[in-house]
This record gives structure tokens, C-alpha cells and sequence, in this order.
């Protein structure tokens, strides 16, 4: 390298340290995450915020996206640590409108950035991708963030077309509560949204029952008898052996016919990644039970 050009590189070098590109310097480093939805999109535009709530939960209960450990976690995502979040010293808190009540707090700290996933009666799936594009632009990530809109959409079609034999029934996507109740998941769901988005027709035609306790009688499921059942997530322990000895469980078709399938853990209230891994799940189960229907 000649001594000229050298010295160039040098002064330019200078001149762009002293005029930082404010457009770099606007791009937040360091997110907390407060809404599990919110958490998924950070980390599906691969961004690993410096905290977020309830990890150990998250872990068990939605599985995917991992989270490195060197996230700290900042308890409840109902009554989250402030203190250590202050300390923490975020530079963007990531929310969704069910922490409203906690926003003006938060404001405190850092800027917020609020989303919405769930609205009652509306599918979610669509707003779990317009967030991506949203944080995507907040974050400087516009161009990550189109190549996961394009990466999914490619996954979905290929997923839908793997299916068509299966498109002739109807799909009961359901959590098991106890021996006698179930949640079930309507077009109103991330469930119940992908499943339309892959030619499969719900069983479940009412909304989404999104209680503490599940409040569907067993025997509803009676109703479309030659429906799949589809079980996202870990049954209760007191209810696995209830359910095995239950007449009304043990006379449904789906259960006589071998139509019912079990799918890892799930998070019901996720984003993108949620959405996807219910997906690739149900392919893999659907598939592996060997039934062209």
C-alpha cells in the first residue's frame, strides 16, 4: 500500500470518528424483552436481548427460540424486576399491550416498543408478521427481517403441500387441563390460524378458550367423529392416567381409530417461531403416523 493511500484510509478513518452516522448510533444494543411474543421476534431477526422474563418457564414452555444463558431473566413477566432491569441499563424495552398497565414504569427506564399479537375473535399469525417487519425497521434489521418473511412463507407452502392428503378431515387442536376438560384452540389462535394457513380444516369451529382452567367438557369432542386430535403440549401428570381409564375418552373415534397425535411443548401465546414450530411439529407427526387420509 503506497504511503498516500494510506495516509486517505487514515483521515478517513478520523473524519468518521469524529461524525458518528447518526442513523448507527439511533439502533438500540441492548433490549429487554417483558412479552414472550416480543422475545421471539428480537431473536428470530437474530437479536438476543441483554434480559427478558420468565426463562425458565420459556424454556420449558415454548422450547424454541433457545436462550442463551447469559440473558438475564427478570422474574414475572406479570411484576417484573424494575430494580434489575435499571441496572441493566436497556437502551429499548420490548413490550405488548397486555403490560400497558406497567408502560409509564418502564418509560422510565428506557424507551418502550409495544406490538400487538393477541386480540380477541382476530387471527394472530398476520400481526406475528407485520412485528417482524416493525422491529425489523426499529432495529435496523429491514433486510434480516425480509428474509424471514421469505424463509417462512417458502416453509408453509412446502408444508401445506406435504398435507393434502390429510386436508379431508378436520383437525381438533387441544390442550388436555384434566381427566374430564380440555382448552381448545379456534381460528382465533396461533394454532387454530396456522393450521387454516396449511389447508387444514378446525374442528373447533367457536373461539379460542383461553382460561386458567380448561373449560371444555371431554365429550365435545364427540362432536366431529372423524376429526384428528392433535395435543400440543405435555398432559398434567394427574390427568395422563384419568385420561387412559376414562369411558368417555377411551369411546371417541379419533381415540378408537388411532387418529390422535401428541406434539411437543408449544407456547400458545407466541410469535413467528411459535407459529412455525407448531408447524413443523404437526408435519413431522402427521407424517409419521403414516395415515394418508
Amino acid at each position: 500500500m503506497s504511503m498516500a493511500m494510506g495516509r486517505r484510509r487514515m483521515l478517513g478513518l478520523l473524519a468518521a470518528l469524529a461524525f458518528p452516522t447518526p442513523a448507527r448510533s439511533a439502533v438500540p444494543s441492548r433490549m429487554a424483552a417483558i412479552d414472550w411474543a416480543m422475545l421471539e421476534t428480537a431473536m428470530a431477526l437474530g437479536v438476543t436481548p441483554v434480559a427478558a422474563t420468565e426463562l425458565i418457564q420459556f424454556r420449558k414452555d415454548a422450547v424454541e427460540p433457545v436462550i442463551p444463558g447469559s440473558v438475564a431473566d427478570l422474574g414475572l413477566r406479570g411484576s417484573p424486576n424494575f430494580e434489575r432491569l435499571y441496572l441493566l441499563k436497556p437502551d429499548l424495552i420490548l413490550i405488548s399491550p397486555f403490560y400497558t398497565r406497567h408502560q409509564s414504569r418502564l418509560e422510565a427506564i428506557a424507551p418502550v416498543f409495544s406490538l400487538p399479537f393477541y386480540a380477541k375473535g382476530e387471527p394472530p399469525f398476520e400481526k406475528a408478521l407485520k412485528a417482524v417487519s416493525a422491529l425489523g425497521a426499529r432495529l435496523g434489521r429491514s433486510e434480516q427481517a425480509a428474509a424471514v418473511l421469505q424463509q417462512q412463507e417458502q416453509t408453509l407452502a412446502a408444508i401445506k403441500a406435504a398435507l393434502v392428503p390429510f386436508a379431508t378431515r378436520p383437525v381438533y387442536v387441544i390442550n388436555i387441563g384434566d381427566a374430564r376438560h380440555f382448552r381448545a384452540f379456534g381460528a382465533d389462535s396461533m394454532f387454530g390460524d396456522v393450521l387454516q394457513r396449511l389447508g387444514l380444516a378446525n374442528a373447533w369451529t367457536d373461539r379460542s378458550r383461553y382460561t386458567f382452567a380448561a373449560p371444555v367438557p371431554l365429550e365435545n369432542l364427540a362432536a366431529k367423529p372423524d376429526a384428528i386430535i392433535v395435543i400440543v403440549s405435555d398432559i398434567p401428570v394427574e390427568a395422563r392416567t384419568g385420561l387412559e381409564n376414562s369411558m368417555i375418552w377411551r369411546s371417541l373415534m379419533p381415540v378408537k381409530e388411532n387418529r390422535v397425535i401428541r406434539l411437543a411443548n408449544i407456547n400458545p401465546y407466541g410469535g413467528i417461531i411459535a407459529g412455525m414450530r407448531f408447524a413443523g411439529l404437526l408435519h413431522e407427526a402427521l407424517l409419521s403416523s403414516g395415515e394418508a387420509i
